[in-house]
This record gives C-alpha cells, structure tokens and sequence, in this order.
C-alpha cells in the first residue's frame, strides 16, 4: 500500500473542493468508516494520493422523520445506530432488520450507510490485484470458476453482486440518494438508478460524480396499512456474506394488498425488483398458495452459472417466507 495525504474535512463544501482536485491516475478519495476503503487499498485495487475524512463534518449523522417528508438519512449514520432507531425500527422495519444482519456488530459501529453503498464488489476476483494487472473483468474466467456466490440474474457482462444488505431493503421503499457537488448545487437520484452493475474498468459503481459527496439518503413515509419484513440467508447463522436476501414492502388495506414491492439482493450486478410477481399481490388476499406463486415467478428467467444454480431454490423459499413474514407482521 503506497503513502498517500491524509485531510481532516470540515464541511461538505471543504470535502467536495478536495475531491475535486484528483484525478484517474492520482484520485482523492473519501473516507466515511473506512470499512470497505481500507480493504481495497491494501488489495491494490485503490491507491489514492489523497484521503479526506469525513467523520469531522458535523451534521452528517442525523436521522429525521417526517410523517410528509419521510426519512432522512445522513450519510455518516452508522449501521449499528440504524439498525436500533427509534423511527426506523418502527416505521421502516425492513431496513432496521437489514442493517441488523450486516456484517459484525464491530463493523456496524463504524460502518456508515453511505459507505455501505458505495462499497465496491466482495467478489475474489475483483478483490484480486492479478485480475486488474492483467486488464480488466475476465467474465468468461469467472463463469467457468469459483462463482458459487455469484449472480444468477442479468449475468450476461458482469457476473458480480452488489455488497450492501441495507441497498436491498432500501430499494424496496423506494430510496432515493442526495449528492452534494460543487458550488452547493446538489441533486437526487432513485437508488434504483444511482447504483450501477459492477465493473473493473471503472473507479465507481455508482453514477457519482468524481467531485460529488453521498450526503443524504431519503426515503418516503409508508402510507397507511405498511408492512414490511426482511430475510438474509447465509451458509450459517453469523456474519456470513449473503446466498441472497429479500426485503418484501406491501401496503394492506384489512387483509388485501393495494402495493407490493419485492426486492432481491445478492443475486443480480444491483438489487433487483421482482415486478412481475409483485402484480399478483395486487389485490388479493395472501395464503400460503399465493406466496408460493409469487415466489416461482420471482426466480423465472435465472440464468445460473455452472456451481451456483443452487441458489434459484434458496432464493425462492426466502421470497415466499418473507411474503408470508411481511403480511403477518
């Protein structure tokens, strides 16, 4: 790992100046809890010239709700507190549960939401410094290889999953995320297009700019009669990386679901919406023969590669327990 310049920011406008001024073969870089970061620097994947510290600014740890608004998100609040909040917990139990089952509690005390979702691939060959010395993504290689834990949808250019739990039950509420950049102009984008498929070739999977900060995530306020529940199915009952996991939203009104959202992570480049098997929720009465259904047509369409195909079955009992676990909450 090569020395690099370290910079306490303290304001947004401070840290998006300092960004900045990287670029491709030198970048500046931002550091949140340094999870996922510190990793990638020492796998070669990242030699930044410049850090910039985050953790200084003040006011990016909040967390609001607004019974208009919805919630809003810092991007400095760390997994841990978000997985005990108060309004989450209560409101938007899907997330609390997802940033519950992320990684250790020692990771989840530093670990930031906005970092969660910048992380890049936990994929061993992307995480491989041969892979980037030799050019680029060898799909072929890797469909062929160890690809146990891989996609088994949209796996035609990029055969890797997107990393953060939390990503999953965010995009089922239908999250959005607001980037800060240069002269306070800011935008916000769905999370459902700002995370993008991974890729070697790039520096980023995401549609941030090189000179924009992740500052906030928003999400909007459950209507009425919202349920949600969220499963993560690993090899084992631990901090085990992810087969899969699905967070399941539905809006009920008595015992009739008016809105449903499914969203399945850890089995696509980003997380991915079940839609088709969402319209069958719409105005019916769930039991244990409608879960089953929406779960078959949920999985239709896998593409597995040739030592994950295990992984259509588990996906599909996860979304039909999830279904049944979110109704009855």
């Amino acid at each position: 790992m090569q020395s690099f310049e370290w910079v306490d920011a303290e304001s947004v406008e401070q840290a998006v100046s300092l960004l900045g001024e990287g670029n491709e073969r030198q970048p500046v870089v931002a550091k949140a809890g340094g999870m996922d970061l510190l990793d990638l620097m020492k796998n070669g994947v990242v030699a930044p010239r410049r850090v910039v510290n985050l953790k200084t600014i003040k006011g990016m740890d909040g967390v609001r709700f607004d019974a208009k608004q919805g919630l809003e998100l810092g991007a400095l609040v760390t997994l841990a507190r978000l997985s005990r909040e108060s309004e989450v917990r209560r409101r938007f139990v899907a997330l609390a549960d997802a940033a519950e089952h992320a990684a250790t509690p020692q990771v989840r005390n530093a670990a930031t939401i906005g970092g969660n979702l910048l992380q890049r691939p936990r994929c061993w060959y992307f995480r491989h410094d041969h892979f980037h010395q030799a050019g680029g993504d060898d799909v072929e290689r890797v469909r062929a290889g160890q690809n146990q834990y891989h996609a088994i949808f949209d796996n035609q250019r990029t055969v890797m999953v997107h990393a953060s739990t939390p990503a999953t039950a965010l995009v089922a509420y239908g999250a959005s995320v607001e980037l800060s950049g240069p002269g306070g102009k800011s935008r916000v984008v769905p999370l459902s297009e700002f995370l993008l498929p991974p890729d070697m070739n790039r520096p980023r999977d995401t549609v941030i700019a090189p000179n924009e900060l992740l500052t906030r995530v928003r999400i909007p306020a459950p209507g009425a009669g919202t349920k949600a529940a969220y499963h993560k199915q690993g090899e084992r009952e631990s901090y085990d990386w992810p087969i899969c996991d699905v967070a399941v939203v539905l809006q009920m009104e008595g015992k009739t679901i008016r809105q449903a959202s499914i969203a399945m992570g850890w089995v696509a480049p980003t997380p991915r919406r079940a839609t088709e098997a969402e319209k069958l929720l719409v105005g019916k009465t769930l039991d244990e023969g409608l879960a089953r259904q929406v779960a078959q047509t949920a999985v239709k369409g896998a593409t597995p590669l040739s030592k994950n195909a295990y992984k259509v079955p588990v996906l599909e009992a996860v979304i039909r327990r999830t279904v049944l676990a979110a109704a009855a909450a």
